[in-house]
C-alpha cells in the first residue's frame, strides 16, 4: 500500500540519496539529469515536500505529476517551477516504453542568501503556478534554457568559490527573467484559450453580483475565483494582466464600482446601504475604493444624476 503522506525532502543531499543518486558535488545547489534518477517513488510516497526550489525541463518522464486535482502527463519538453513547501502527488503512468529526459535544477534558499535574488525571487510569480500551467517551451527557447542550465552545470562541476557563487546567480537570473518572457509569450500566443477563461471570469462575478453573494459572504476574493476557474491565482492574474492590463483583484474591483455607479445613478439606497449590499463591512473602504477608481466621491458621482 502506498504511503499518503508526503514525503519531507529538507535537503538537496537528501533529495540525491531518495533518488539514488551519488551525494551532491555542492549541498546548496544540483543540477540533475533525469535519466540518472533510479528511485524516484523512494519510501513508496506518493507525494513529496521539498524544501528548496526546483526548476525543471522535462521530457518522458513516464511519470503523472498532479498539483491539487489537476494531472499533467509530461511527454513534451515543458518547464515548470517549485517554491519550498509545495506539495506534488507522483502517479505513475501506465506507459513506460519511453525513456525520460530533461534536468532538475534545485536550489536551496541559503544559497541565495545576501544576494539581489534572495528578494527578487519571490517577484517571479510562476512559482506559484500549478504542474498544468507549466511553460510550453518552443524548440528555440528550450535550446536558449538548456544552455544556461549547461552553464550552471559547468560552474558547479568545478571548484565552487567565491566568483562560482556570483556566477551562478547571475546565472540563474537570467534564467527566470528569460522565463517570464517566454510566459508572457504563452500567454499572448494563446489568446482562443485565454479569452474563454476571460469570459468565464466575467460570467462567474455576474452570477456571483446576481445572486447578491456579496451580502452573505463578501465580495469574491481572488482565491474563490481561482478555485472556481481552477487556476492557480498567479497564473490567472499573469494571464488576466497580459490580456487586460488587470490583475484578478483589479478584475474584481472593477465589477465592484461597475455596480456601484449603477446602484448610486439608478436608485435611492443611501451609499451606506450600497456599501453593505456590495459586501464591504465598512463604508470607509467602499468609500476609498470608490474614489480611487472614480477620482470622486460616491456622493459627488450621485451628485452628477441629480
Amino acid at each position: 500500500m502506498a504511503n499518503t503522506t508526503p514525503l519531507r525532502v529538507k535537503s538537496i543531499t537528501d533529495f540525491h540519496r531518495v533518488t539514488g543518486l551519488p551525494s551532491p558535488l555542492h549541498p546548496l545547489v544540483s543540477l540533475v539529469d533525469y535519466s540518472a534518477i533510479s528511485n524516484y517513488h523512494a519510501n513508496n510516497a506518493t507525494s513529496a515536500v521539498f524544501d528548496f526550489y526546483s526548476i525543471s525541463v522535462k521530457r518522458n518522464l513516464n511519470e503523472k505529476i498532479m498539483y491539487g486535482q489537476q494531472p499533467y502527463d509530461f511527454d513534451e519538453g515543458i518547464m515548470y517551477f517549485l517554491a519550498p513547501g509545495q506539495v506534488l502527488r507522483l502517479e505513475t503512468a501506465e506507459d513506460t516504453t519511453s525513456e525520460p529526459s530533461g534536468w532538475v535544477l534545485l536550489i536551496h534558499p541559503d544559497f541565495l542568501w545576501n544576494t539581489s535574488l534572495s528578494k527578487s525571487i519571490s517577484h517571479y510569480d510562476f512559482f506559484g503556478y500549478a504542474c498544468h500551467e507549466a511553460l510550453f517551451l518552443s524548440e528555440k527557447e528550450e535550446e536558449i534554457i538548456n544552455g544556461i542550465s549547461q552553464n550552471i552545470g559547468r560552474e558547479i562541476q568545478g571548484n565552487i568559490d567565491l566568483f562560482s557563487h556570483q556566477i551562478i546567480i547571475a546565472q540563474l537570473e537570467g534564467l527566470l527573467r528569460y522565463a517570464d518572457r517566454f510566459y508572457n509569450r504563452q500567454f499572448i500566443t494563446r489568446r482562443i484559450s485565454n479569452h474563454r477563461v476571460l469570459s468565464q471570469l466575467e460570467a462567474l462575478l455576474d452570477n456571483y453580483f446576481n445572486k447578491n453573494e456579496q451580502s452573505l459572504h463578501g465580495a469574491p476574493s481572488v482565491q474563490f475565483v481561482s478555485e472556481k476557474l481552477n487556476i492557480s491565482p498567479n497564473y490567472l492574474s499573469g494571464l488576466l494582466k497580459t490580456l487586460t492590463g488587470l490583475n484578478t483583484q483589479q478584475h474584481i474591483h472593477e465589477k465592484l464600482i461597475a455596480i456601484a455607479k449603477q446602484k448610486l445613478s439608478t436608485t435611492d439606497l443611501t451609499v451606506s446601504e450600497i456599501a453593505y449590499e456590495l459586501g464591504f463591512e465598512h463604508l470607509q473602504s467602499f468609500s476609498k475604493l470608490f474614489k480611487n477608481k472614480t477620482n470622486q466621491s460616491p456622493l459627488a458621482f450621485r451628485r452628477a444624476f441629480q
